[in-house]
């Protein structure tokens, strides 16, 4: 792959050790809410199918168990308004950072090689783009890559990781649309899509009315991290064009990438229990609530935010400068320098924090007016 030293980012969460120094001399602590790391307690009914599964004394297999894949086809059809997923093209990944980070070079991109992600964008799209050799495009607008055949991976990501912006069945339509004509992949990394507010729906690039009759072109990636409370499990999986997944199964069993027997056990009981996920969303639901006005009292504009576990925050300043601010207040959140230089005047505060934590931090910002 050419890798040299310094032709990745440095690795960005080491940059806040100041700020999170300096907002834990707070005289009522340190309030974090810079990741996106679950802290609620993995539901019993999911510990108690690993627990249950604990003896596995021999090889899991690559391609993941048949119920565990049937589970994923099935979720795909009550949940995401996408029937017809095959459990064959269903593969079970180690979280979904390591497939984010390592999809450019499964599929054997390298020099000349185009890989296009949103301009404010989670940083392993970029990272996964040079890992391979291939250059990346940050980019939201199709014609910026329509008809350019050195294009062969497009990510989505919806909702937004960082913005929590939903993309409409059209627009991700258009996306697959033009990938097909240039023959291009479209990953969708769709993980937060269970953590709408508002009722309009978030289409997955599996249902029909964004890639029509066939999955051909198309790949969802998804996690159980955040609507599961799994992060610790890691606990995800890709699906869609069985050519795609086929392909992918053959490199991942010659790397020896294969999810523990006991973790696949928990995650179809996981993919088949929504009562967890309701209650888990309604934790956040609650957290956001409380959250958000008080971000806007303090002065901040909410933006987009209409999905997953973040408030994408501005004071129409410098990011580093609203850190600064926060830092006062006993809060660390993520710098929009983190998603791109389209996100430079942001910050994005997260919801994954406990009760009492928003409430603190809730309160400080309140008390600031």
């Amino acid at each position: 792959m050419g890798l040299r030293p310094g032709s990745l980012p440095d690795f960005p969460w080491d940059s806040l050790a100041p700020y999170r120094a300096r907002a834990a001399a707070h005289p009522d602590g340190l309030v974090d809410l810079s990741v996106g790391t679950p802290v609620d307690p993995t539901p019993a009914i999911v510990r108690e199918a690993l627990a249950a599964a604990a003896d596995a004394p021999g090889y899991p297999t690559t391609h993941g168990t048949a119920a565990l894949r049937e589970a994923v086809a099935a979720w795909f059809a009550r949940r995401r308004h996408a029937p017809g997923v095959d459990p064959a093209a269903v593969l079970p990944t180690v979280g979904s950072k390591e497939l984010v980070a390592m999809l450019p070079a499964y599929l054997g991109l390298g020099e000349g090689d185009v890989v296009v992600h949103p301009r404010a964008a989670y940083p392993t799209y970029d990272v996964g783009a040079r890992l391979a050799g291939a250059t990346p495009l940050a980019t939201d607008d199709v014609d910026d890559w329509r008809g350019d055949t050195s294009v062969r991976l497009v990510w989505v990501n919806s909702p937004s990781n960082p913005t929590g912006a939903v993309a409409g069945a059209s627009h991700l339509a258009e996306v697959v649309a033009a990938a097909r004509e240039i023959g291009a992949l479209v990953a969708s990394d769709e993980c937060y899509a269970e953590l709408a507010w508002t009722s309009d729906p978030v289409p997955s690039i599996l249902d029909p009315a964004v890639c029509g009759s066939s999955h051909e072109g198309v790949l969802a990636v998804y996690s159980l991290s955040k609507q599961s409370n799994l992060a610790g499990y890691r606990a995800a999986f890709a699906a869609g064009d069985p050519a795609v997944v086929t392909a992918l199964l053959e490199v991942r069993k010659h790397a020896g990438m294969i999810m523990p027997a006991p973790v696949q056990a928990a995650m179809t009981v996981a993919l088949g229990d929504d009562a967890h996920v309701a209650e888990q969303k309604e934790r956040y639901r609650r957290r956001r609530d409380l959250l958000k006005p008080a971000v806007e009292a303090a002065g901040f504009r909410v933006d987009h935010s209409t999905a997953g576990l973040y408030l994408w925050a501005t004071r129409d300043e410098d990011c580093w400068q609203t850190l600064d601010f926060l830092a006062e207040h006993g809060i660390l959140a993520a710098p929009g320098a983190f998603y791109g230089e389209a996100a430079r005047r942001h910050v994005r505060i997260a919801l994954t924090a406990s009760d009492s934590g928003v409430a603190s931090a809730s309160s400080r910002l309140a008390n600031d007016r």
